[in-house]
């Protein structure tokens, strides 16, 4: 007859225990989450970046235009030849003003998008990697 100690070890030899996950590749796998992330941050960093340059450019420019205005306006002789070109002048401005704006839209969602590629093509490659280590 086996003793309560060869019985236990026999009952606990049969026990089936899920796997253990592999280790090194969840930790693996995280690595590369976090370089998903590094690498997200940078697209986000750099499209802030090119956005302030170029706000920073289109301020250069209304600058410019702004002065080249003034000037205009005082080689203008009669209210009626201001009037027109004052209308002129804002015209020019507002359709400026859209362009610039549509640009930096652009420009943000440009950004916006890739840096949500890389982290949503992550997401997608993590769950399948975490699926294949839970089999």
């Amino acid at each position: 007859m086996p003793s309560p100690q060869d019985e236990f070890m026999r009952m606990f030899a049969e026990m089936k225990l899920p796997a253990m996950p592999d280790m090194s590749a969840i930790t693996e796998a995280h690595k590369r989450n976090i370089e998903a992330l590094t690498t997200a941050n940078r697209l986000a960093m750099e499209g802030a970046q090119a956005v302030a340059r170029r706000n920073m450019e289109i301020m250069q420019q209304a600058l410019g235009e702004m002065n080249e205005t003034i000037r205009a306006f005082t080689t203008e002789q009669t209210p009626q030849a201001k009037a027109a070109r004052q209308a002129e002048l804002m015209k020019s401005a507002y359709e400026q003003a859209m362009i610039n704006m549509r640009e930096i839209s652009d420009l943000i969602q440009k950004s916006n998008t890739e840096a949500m590629d890389v982290l949503n093509s992550r997401v997608s490659t993590a769950l399948d990697e975490m699926r294949g280590l839970m089999k």
